[in-house]
């Protein structure tokens, strides 16, 4: 289990890797145009994605019906023009926030590698592809294009009093979308031909089919083997694990190469894994409030049933699938993103089976979306109690009633 002693030795190398990766990614901002040294630019986010038998990310269907989020987010055409979009990634809540003395227009535009922006707010100025030209989740976008958001007029108020007397939109739906709030970040006004949209970050949402900077294999034994599949090191990689209400997690360090991680004791808690993981975050050049809020808003998600792997995406990495230009350029740009490979581990295929087998839907509802490709490994395993296993499925959902998605 995490220790003190392990933490220091996991966040040394972290704060070393931030202090190359932010200056480097400033310098970069600030050949794009004009700068204006005193503007600061932070940015967190997750790519999340289920790990085949290969340890490799798969294409899956990572967005389903549920509404976690408020009915003032755009969509790209309607919020359910995005259930049955198959990827190998889903990035998911991408905040940008910003820090200035003094108020301060910028322009801003992020290019996602092979894939689409599905959600986003305030309005933005462009889309790409435009909404209005594909007509199917099917044509939605292709695997040699870019999609891309742009606003072009954000202005930074420091000042919120003086210049939000309404405050930011609010309702009752998607209580996860307001944690990200809760930071020393500048308010943000954006104008739009529904008027003027004020929030506390540009906030954005997108499917692609890229793959990922690392694979996590499982063994028989609990073991898992990570792999670096790109360039650069891995800053730092979190085995989590929950079965009901045990949960453990173990800290992996930097994986230069590739590593074997034992399985994690089942014996820590929420507060220490938040405690451990505000460290990593913080260690790689969040704010304090920030690397809460973005806890806070994947609290339920990250600590869910199952198992997986939670990595720092390499900053390179980030920067090349998904760049963001910034005009005029802050002095200070950190963009910390945690990448999530959902495992299909032996211990999940049995818990799944067991429910299944009992008809069990409070323990079958837990595993989401990541059921149907828990399934398919299922049935590609054994496929000759494919059919049986689609049976009891079918029992499970039609002798219980289902509970509401929430």
């Amino acid at each position: 289990m995490a220790t003190t002693t392990v933490r220091s030795l996991v966040l040394i190398p972290l704060l070393t890797c931030l202090v190359f990766s932010g200056s480097a990614f400033s310098g970069y901002a600030a050949r794009q145009g004009s700068t204006n040294s005193s503007l600061t630019a932070h940015e967190w986010g997750t790519f999340t994605s289920i790990a085949g038998r290969s340890g490799q990310a798969v294409e899956w269907l990572p967005q389903n019906g549920s509404g976690d989020l408020p009915r003032f987010v755009k969509y790209f055409r309607t919020a359910q023009f995005k259930v049955g979009l198959r990827g190998t990634i889903r990035m998911e809540t991408p905040v940008l926030y910003f820090y200035s003395p003094a108020e301060t227009t910028v322009s801003v535009k992020v290019r996602f590698s092979q894939g689409v922006i599905t959600e986003w707010y305030p309005q933005a100025s462009h889309i790409e592809p435009n909404p209005k030209s594909v007509l199917s989740n099917d044509a939605l976008y292709n695997r040699h294009a870019d999609g891309s958001i742009a606003w072009d007029s954000v202005t930074v108020s420091p000042g919120f009093a003086a210049n939000f007397p309404r405050g930011f939109p609010r309702d009752d739906n998607g209580s996860r979308y307001y944690a990200a709030r809760e930071t020393s970040s500048a308010p943000l006004s954006v104008r739009t031909r529904e008027g003027t949209q004020q929030e506390k970050f540009l906030f954005y949402r997108g499917v692609s089919v890229f793959g990922v900077p690392v694979a996590a294999q499982s063994s028989p034994d609990g073991k898992v083997l990570v792999r670096n599949l790109s360039s650069d090191e891995i800053p730092t990689v979190i085995l989590f694990e929950r079965r009901g209400d045990k949960m453990g997690y173990r800290l992996g360090g930097a994986v230069q190469s590739e590593a074997t991680l034992d399985p994690p004791e089942l014996t820590a808690t929420l507060e220490s894994m938040s405690r451990d993981l505000q460290d990593v975050l913080t260690g790689q050049g969040l704010y304090l409030d920030e690397a809460r809020a973005m806890i806070e808003t994947w609290r339920q998600s990250w600590f869910e049933e199952g198992s997986r792997l939670l990595y720092i995406v390499p900053p390179h990495f980030v920067e090349k699938v998904l760049p963001l230009s910034i005009n005029p350029a802050p002095g200070q740009v950190v963009r910390v993103f945690v990448g999530r490979l959902e495992l299909i581990t032996p211990a999940t295929e049995r818990a799944v089976e067991n429910a299944l087998a009992a008809h069990d839907l409070p323990t079958i509802t837990k595993y989401g979306r990541f059921l149907q490709p828990i399934m398919e490994q299922l049935k590609t395993e054994n496929p000759a109690r494919a059919q049986d296993v689609d049976d009891d499925l079918m029992k499970t959902y039609s002798q219980q009633p289902l509970a509401p998605q929430k």
